[in-house]
């Protein structure tokens, strides 16, 4: 085998390993934050009484989840759900229910919080088929009586138009969530939600979706993508950001807090079919988004392959280390 191919086979090898070591951190920070993200002060704002009702109502909970993830008979992994739902919101109807912190839920939903607290998200999916996943959400304020905006999975309605819509009303780009980012434009804070929607039999996809809560309730979708590359023109602006790719490969999008970017694996397609989005894999390349005057400014080549000749080293510095 060529020098230059070892060494990209290397570079590659190490950069994959770096990044796995973020998402172990990642991970272990987002435990700690569903642990503590919720301090004693507030928790004593919930009377001794109702504490014992919340752990009681969460244990149910998290029987109802095992069931409507493992239920030996599929069809019924629906009706759990549903089971699961109600007894959510039965619970979070006691009074002061958002400082509650939902640990032994947490560990089999996803339960997120953004950097000041303004809201919590419970997060789940389940597969109530070989071919199937449904995606649930609801997002909940920090408020004495219970303001709950429940979310409704509209991916397949979507279509072709899931990167240009604009969704209220409680429509959602289903998703687990893995990431959440705050920043303000025109005054008002977006949230930027990382996610990853595995729908498709074919394919995966990862999102990033900005969110903004009004007094109207929620709104998923923003014109805060720039697309253009080099300072060139380029008049389309996303509402929300999608890589599709092959189902069975791996591909990246994530904050590197290093490089203070967004970071995602630019995309081929193994048939040289670009319409296939179920053939595309990762290239080795890296493309990104920089937070710069209220946009995610697109970054070309993060990472660009270097094509060496035999026994030439590798020029300048990884910037994923």
């Amino acid at each position: 085998m060529a020098d230059c191919d070892i060494k990209r086979k290397l570079f590659r090898f190490e950069e994959m390993n770096r990044i796995m070591f973020n998402k172990i951190a990642y991970l272990a920070a987002f435990m700690c934050c569903m642990l503590y993200g919720i301090d004693a002060t507030a928790q004593d704002k919930i009377s001794a009484e109702n504490k014992e009702r919340f752990k009681i109502m969460e244990d149910s909970m998290v029987l109802y989840a095992d069931s409507m993830y493992v239920a030996i008979i599929p069809d019924t992994r629906l009706y759990y759900c549903e089971k699961f739902v109600k007894q959510l919101v039965r619970t979070l109807k006691l009074p002061n229910s958002f400082y509650y912190p939902f640990d032994s839920l947490g560990k089999v939903i996803s339960i997120m919080y953004p950097e000041d607290k303004s809201f919590r998200m419970f997060n789940w999916q389940i597969i109530p088929s070989d071919v199937n996943r449904r995606y649930y959400a609801a997002v909940q304020l920090p408020t004495e009586e219970l303001k709950l905006y429940p979310l409704i999975d509209y991916t397949a309605e979507l279509g072709k138009y899931a990167e240009d819509s604009v969704l209220t009303g409680g429509k959602w780009f289903g998703a687990l969530y893995y990431r959440i980012m705050s920043h303000t434009v025109a005054g008002k804070t977006v949230y930027t939600m990382f996610g990853l929607n595995a729908s498709s039999p074919i394919s995966n996809k990862k999102v990033m979706d900005p969110m903004v809560i009004d007094q109207d309730g929620l709104t998923f979708g923003a014109p805060i993508f720039n697309m253009s590359a080099n300072n060139e023109p380029r008049s389309r602006k996303p509402m929300r950001f999608i890589i599709e790719y092959k189902k069975g490969v791996q591909a990246s999008m994530n904050w590197d807090n290093e490089m203070q970017l967004v970071f995602f694996d630019k995309l081929v397609s193994q048939n040289n079919d670009p319409n296939r989005k179920y053939t595309y894999v990762p290239s080795g390349e890296y493309d990104g988004f920089k937070w710069d005057n209220e946009n995610w400014k697109y970054v070309c080549n993060l990472i660009p392959v270097q094509n060496l000749k035999d026994g030439e080293a590798p020029g300048g510095v990884n910037p994923m280390k």
